[in-house]
């Protein structure tokens, strides 16, 4: 029988933890969805009904952030809030696949109080657009409208916080 010591067991977790990050930048590499590099041209409406238009000759200011969710996924639930923290640092675009109505999304943000912008994909237009198959995928575009970042599963806000910090230098 081993004798666990607080060495080993610590030893333990962070060789578990590496592991864990390893498998996940290798499912993230293999599920990464086969897009442009160039933001493609998107005019659709919110589920308010306000107009949401990015053309890729046009120059942003700041990064996009453009997430694809759906109500139904359990990671998506969890990720939310670090959509929302980001919401008032860069152009950020939610779109909620499959999800049902307006207004069934309307009472999911609002339980929840999120604000960020949503566009309702119900039919998976716009998923299939980008070759999304995945939930939640996320794509950090610069200014340019170049994809910089995509991450395809949970991120955490100091993750997306770091990945739009490098498009600003």
């Amino acid at each position: 029988m081993k004798n666990w010591n607080l060495k080993k067991i610590s030893k333990e977790i962070v060789t578990t933890l590496l592991m864990v990050f390893v498998v996940s930048i290798v499912l993230n590499y293999i599920r990464k969805p086969d897009t442009s590099n160039q933001l493609a041209d998107i005019k659709a409406m919110d589920i308010y009904q306000h107009e949401i238009e990015f053309k890729k000759s046009e120059k942003k200011s700041s990064p996009t952030i453009i997430h694809f969710w759906a109500t139904w996924c359990p990671t998506c639930k969890l990720e939310a809030p670090n959509i929302e923290a980001l919401k008032n640092s860069c152009n950020v675009i939610t779109i909620a696949v499959n999800s049902g109505t307006d207004e069934e999304i309307k009472s999911f943000m609002d339980e929840r109080n999120f604000s960020y912008r949503v566009i309702n994909d119900g039919d998976g237009t716009l998923s299939k657009q980008f070759g999304v198959e995945v939930y939640p995928t996320t794509f950090i575009y610069d200014g340019n409208g170049t994809l910089r970042f995509s991450e395809v599963g949970y991120s955490t806000t100091l993750g997306l916080k770091a990945r739009v910090a490098l498009i600003r230098e």
